[in-house]
């Protein structure tokens, strides 16, 4: 079925990669950088030249475009999305995709930081890539393969239907999202105008990859109130709400509830983001748990151990704000089973075992299924993300191409 399809997953991704797209949180704008438009832009054009005339960038960052139906069957509308932006934790800036072609099994030794080096050691999928077409960054930056990987793998999706009208599908949408690094990637997306019926997005990592289980999420924002006074005749006058947050930040547990000491299926409590002054002092904190319920638990004993800090500095006091970010997709997908049924046999089709797993984190997906879009996550080879050290193996973005081909197909066969 693909033996005769030329990819172009593999230029298109390091075409899209070397335009700077980085979203920035501390930006009250939509999107948070005009600069992720440069990459909106150039979607656009390619989607008209392939002859899907409709693709538009709306004022809000987000691409729209629609891959006609070419059956007289009644289809669910699909959506396929991705995001644009990569994320804030590392430059984005002048990135210099390598192609690795035969990749070795052995260290890849980046050249414009010898220091960085992506050894087998700590990224053991690698071996499974040996032969296989790595890209990679140049030392200096992150790749962007989460999520410029997903884009490529959508785009060549449309090109391979749009030369291949005999291989028959429903209706399908494309979009591309602003801002998912800093959790506002579906903020402003349009769902009347998308006018999908269920959505998969591709942004998930090793070959074979489904997950149709998020973390449920919350925002905490706690800020502590000191007393300011001169330095110089503050004695038994000023409270220090640096001091007051230091000593609260130093009571949180030392071996559980934090990204560094958890995984599988536990969740944990973060503190993301300080900011202050002896008068003023907020910390803010992201809450994850597969199981909703707990986030409360959790954030229960946070406000304690603030409340204990408080105690510990008279005269000082604290707000403790609470909001919610995204919950786990699987209470939404599990009303739906055939979302997910139809992609593990996607999956297999394209030659390929599913591996269904549980997303220690969000997509686009977790809140476009409380929406009301259906959404879980398919794999694209991104790995390392958010570092230097992130790589993508050219042929588990094919093979995600064949995955989504196949599950459009699936989706017509079974209306």
């Amino acid at each position: 079925m693909f033996e005769h399809h030329l990819f172009t997953v593999a230029e298109r991704f390091i075409r899209y990669a070397q335009i700077d797209t980085q979203s920035d949180p501390q930006s009250k704008s939509h999107p948070s950088t005009e600069k992720q438009k440069d990459l909106g832009r150039l979607l656009v054009q390619e989607l008209q030249a392939m002859g899907l005339m409709d693709a538009f960038l709306d004022e809000y960052g987000y691409v729209y475009a629609t891959i006609p139906a070419n059956t007289t069957k009644q289809v669910p509308v699909i959506c396929f999305c991705a995001h644009m932006d990569t994320a804030p934790d590392c430059s984005g800036k002048g990135v210099k995709p390598l192609r690795h072609k035969g990749y070795d099994g052995g260290d890849i030794i980046l050249p414009d930081d010898p220091s960085v080096v992506i050894s087998p050691r700590d990224h053991p999928y690698l071996l499974e890539k040996k032969g296989e077409d790595l890209i990679t960054a140049s030392g200096t930056t992150l790749l962007g393969a989460d999520d410029k990987a997903g884009v490529a793998v959508i785009m060549d999706m449309a090109q391979y239907l749009l030369q291949h009208p005999e291989f028959k599908h429903g209706k399908i949408r494309l979009l591309f999202t602003p801002d998912e690094e800093i959790g506002r990637g579906v903020d402003k997306v349009d769902l009347q105008r998308l006018g999908a019926d269920f959505g998969y997005t591709l942004d998930a990592g090793e070959r074979g990859t489904f997950e149709d289980e998020t973390f449920s999420a919350d925002g905490v924002k706690i800020t502590f109130y000191g007393v300011s006074a001169h330095p110089g005749y503050a004695r038994g006058k000023m409270i220090n709400a640096l001091k007051l947050a230091a000593h609260f930040l130093d009571s949180l547990p030392k071996d559980e509830w934090s990204p560094e000491t958890t995984e599988g299926r536990y969740g944990f409590v973060h503190p993301v983001r300080m900011e202050g002054l002896a008068e003023k002092a907020v910390v803010e904190f992201i809450v994850r748990d597969f199981v909703t319920a707990k986030l409360g638990a959790y954030e229960e004993h946070l406000r304690g151990l603030v409340e204990d800090a408080v105690r510990a500095f008279p005269g000082a006091r604290a707000d403790f704000e609470i909001y919610e970010q995204y919950r786990n997709m699987k209470e939404v997908l599990d009303l739906h089973p055939q979302v997910s049924e139809y992609a593990m046999e996607a999956i297999g089709r394209a030659g390929i075992d599913a591996r269904q797993s549980s997303a220690r984190g969000g997509t686009d997906g977790s809140r476009l299924s409380f929406m009301g879009l259906p959404c879980p996550n398919i794999f694209t080879g991104e790995m390392a993300f958010h570092g230097k050290q992130e790589y993508v193996s050219v042929q588990d973005m094919e093979k995600a191409v064949q995955a989504i081909v196949h599950l459009a197909g699936i989706w017509e066969e079974r209306s």
